[in-house]
């Protein structure tokens, strides 16, 4: 089958297009024949080791120092169709559509996959895809919707909620903005003057380009930050909080990371970071969401597998708008 492999840490030219044996499941595993894919920041992150420093080490000492070794092939999130599974399998059969999150272990750019029934520390959940939702729209879901839940749930989004989301045009962002405004959230969204009229029609309430203003200098509070993107400087953030604001950080530097306890005791204020914990119940929730038509996929360009060096590089350029789909 064909896979793309992940030969060294560098740009697109270490994602190298290759035949190899098809995998086998074992007894609690599933194997699914891959339709879509994604392209995330994270997956060109991880292909270059463009981490933070206190990520980046572990990261090479698990992945392999100078070159992957213990992961080979990247894509954190796919959709397809279960070939076979192993006798101990009991939620799929063969010919279910599903949707997955590959967790740790990535490897959704190839042909084939065995992935287990039930998420471990490193894995995904696995779920159901609707026969009403395209391969294309199921396969991006998983890993933004989720991020995107988890965050909004922490601060307790809910009706009236003033919030601003930093990097609302990305694969987190444009989930993002809809849950918000599914709570009954009041949504700023700030992103390039590109991406503006996208944010407008999914539901924001008002849109900043930050190519032309700094939503901290206009003097507006808000009850909840979320800085999608990492790039917004802490005390900037703090200052543009109400008091008992909450400020979330899906990308955080070390300094943010070890300043999280001080900042809810000097300022009044709440930071919250970190990725959430992938479960097969919120996965399912978020389909059901996509399949009444309450939020949707946003896909900004579609690409085969050959062309994965393309969706990397545009991956990277920073205009893609919502997400990037690779079609197996």
């Amino acid at each position: 089958m064909k896979s793309i492999s992940w030969t060294g840490y560098g740009s697109p030219e270490v994602l190298l297009i290759r035949e190899i044996e098809k995998p086998v499941p074992e007894d609690h595993e599933i194997l699914v024949r891959i339709h879509s894919a994604s392209v995330t920041m994270g997956d060109c992150e991880m292909r270059a080791m463009k981490l933070p420093l206190f990520i980046r080490f572990p990261m090479r000492a698990f992945v392999g120092l100078f070159k992957p070794k213990r992961i080979s092939t990247l894509g954190m999130e796919l959709s397809g169709t279960v070939e076979s599974t192993g006798k101990s399998v009991e939620r799929f059969k063969a010919g279910d559509e599903i949707l997955a999150s590959t967790g740790a272990r990535f490897g959704a750019y190839c042909e084939c996959i065995c992935l287990p029934e039930e998420a471990g520390e490193m894995d995904g959940p696995v779920a159901l895809k609707p026969q009403s939702l395209s391969f294309d729209e199921a396969a991006v879901i998983p890993n933004g919707g989720l991020e995107a839940l988890h965050f909004l749930k922490q601060a307790g989004v809910s009706k009236g909620t003033e919030i601003l989301i930093n990097g609302a045009g990305g694969s987190i962002g444009t989930f993002a903005v809809q849950l918000a405004k599914l709570s009954g959230a009041i949504v700023t969204a700030v992103d390039s003057s590109d991406k503006l009229e996208m944010l407008k029609a999914i539901g924001s309430d008002h849109i900043i380009d930050f190519t032309k203003e700094n939503f901290a200098a206009s003097g507006k509070k808000y009850d909840v930050i979320f800085d999608v993107v990492g790039k917004v400087p802490l005390l900037r953030g703090l200052k543009a909080l109400r008091n008992k604001g909450r400020l979330l950080v899906a990308n955080p530097t070390l300094f943010k990371l070890t300043s999280k306890y001080w900042i809810s005791l000097l300022s009044g204020r709440k930071l919250i970071i970190g990725a959430g914990s992938q479960k097969v119940e919120d996965l399912v929730h978020l389909t059901g969401l996509v399949e009444k038509g309450e939020i949707k996929s946003i896909i900004d360009k579609i690409y085969s597998l050959e062309q994965i060096r393309e969706a990397h590089e545009y991956v990277e350029s920073g205009e893609k708008t919502g997400h990037v789909v690779i079609r197996i």
